[in-house]
């Protein structure tokens, strides 16, 4: 078993969160949100769609709100209190100009030192990638290069959104190379903010308790790292 670094983030103070999904943030992510709202640190989620597609029996207009409520819940609980959904259709993100536009508008005005993704792999450690999480993933890479090059998207600057570098991107559910320091506490927190997401989760008849969930993830890599729980995370500098 491969040990993992800690991730220095003394000096990260402000941190977007950009996911396909309600939800997407509380597989785990979430723990690492609690720890960081705790210390001080700036966190914006950046949701691009409702998630209305995302229970089979209900109609997409009863579920987009639904879902949209328990993410603020969620956000609640790990102390977020800037969330921002976007509204792009649910099951058809596609990486192009549009959504790189949206996210590249969202850098400028939040001036994140790091950004937060969830694996764009079409290989996962669950099974095969959901197209939106592969979707947003690139786009967001893409986007926080946009986000710093002045010549793009230039309606932005005129607008007053200058040109931003996030230094650093994170990616969870992808093949580690740090771990993020956890206390049981945080954890805990990230298990509650799962658990928020009650309609979405009891569609889920195979779901796994998150109280089983989380402490698995967030133990194995506190295992790696050589602590008693980490969140694992992939890290570039861009």
């Amino acid at each position: 078993m491969t040990e993992l670094p800690l991730f220095d983030d003394a000096d990260v103070t402000r941190l977007l969160c950009i996911v396909a999904h309600p939800d997407d943030m509380e597989y785990g992510a979430s723990a690492a949100v609690a720890k960081w709202t705790d210390q001080g640190k700036e966190v914006s989620y950046l949701l691009l769609t409702r998630g209305e597609a995302g229970i089979r029996d209900m109609h997409p207009d009863e579920v987009a709100p639904l879902r949209e409520g328990e993410q603020r819940k969620a956000c609640t609980i790990v102390g977020v209190d800037d969330l921002e959904i976007l509204g792009f259709p649910d099951g058809l993100l596609e990486p192009g100009i549009e959504l790189r536009h949206a996210i590249a508008k969202k850098i400028r005005e939040f001036k994140p030192d790091a950004v937060m993704v969830s694996n764009w792999e079409l290989k996962s450690p669950w099974g095969l990638n959901h197209i939106d999480h592969r979707a947003a993933g690139i786009a967001t890479v893409d986007a926080i290069r946009d986000a710093d090059n002045p010549w793009l998207f230039t309606d932005l600057a005129d607008d007053g959104l200058e040109a931003w570098k996030a230094d650093r991107l994170l990616i969870t559910g992808a093949d580690a190379t740090h771990a993020v320091e956890l206390e049981r506490a945080h954890v805990d927190r990230a298990v509650a903010s799962l658990e928020a997401h009650t309609v979405y989760l009891e569609a889920l008849s195979d779901h796994p308790a998150p109280s089983d969930m989380i402490p698995g993830i967030t133990s194995e890599a506190g295992t790696r790292a050589g602590v008693d729980y980490a969140l694992p995370v992939q890290v570039f500098d861009m």
